[in-house]
């Protein structure tokens, strides 16, 4: 009696009851990573589709399409061209000069420039092989080019004079400011064709005084 007597307890059975809803707590935390989930596969494929940028880019660049190439320097401009700006425009620039002028192979076709030979250098140069209807006013369209104009000194320096009469029609002597003037307008100026006539420009002969005509039979 003291004691409790032990009751026997049958088999009982144990129920959960699951709810197919999902707390609402579970489903704002459901959609946040769901949110998350496609921020970070659009961020991988923002990431690859920069990747496949960058390399189409590369590849372009690889086959040389759209590459820019640097502007040359100024030191190679005026090696490969003169600067004409600062040549007035009523000469001829070195372009006309080179659009006109013959080539050597070409020169070799005319008898005038058989055993060509250009001179010895000097400030003074001869023109020859002339057309009839060549005027004062086109040689110095040619070669006022080499003369510097803003220079009074070379202002009077530069001479034309253009045979029209006799033996010497159709040439010319023209006397430039120096010696380099001169020889830079025989290597742009020679075989130029002025009214269908090619030029033949060389250095002028400087004149040697007639020698005495005793002085020559005592030598002989």
């Amino acid at each position: 009696d003291v004691f409790e007597q032990l009751q026997h307890v049958g088999h009982k059975k144990i129920e959960f009851h699951i709810s197919t809803e999902i707390p609402a707590v579970l489903q704002i935390n459901s959609e946040k990573e769901e949110k998350n989930g496609k921020r970070v596969q659009m961020y991988f494929m923002f990431k690859s589709c920069s990747f496949n940028l960058y390399a189409t880019t590369e590849e372009i660049n690889n086959t040389g399409f759209g590459r820019i190439f640097p502007a040359p320097s100024s030191n190679d401009k005026m090696e490969t061209e003169e600067e004409d700006d600062e040549i007035p425009s009523e000469f001829i620039s070195r372009k006309d000069l080179e659009k006109n002028r013959l080539s050597r192979e070409e020169m070799e076709k005319y008898s005038v420039f058989k055993n060509y030979e250009p001179g010895d250098p000097n400030c003074r140069i001869y023109v020859k092989n002339l057309a009839k209807q060549v005027q004062e006013k086109d040689l110095k369209f040619i070669f006022g080019r080499y003369v510097d104009f803003q220079s009074e000194v070379e202002r009077n320096m530069f001479d034309i004079r253009l045979m029209k009469e006799g033996r010497m029609k159709g040439q010319a002597f023209i006397g430039l400011p120096n010696e380099k003037a001169a020889a830079k307008a025989l290597k742009e100026a020679n075989g130029y064709v002025l009214f269908e006539k090619p030029m033949v420009v060389q250095f002028a002969r400087s004149a040697r005084p007639k020698q005495d005509a005793n002085e020559g039979k005592r030598k002989k």
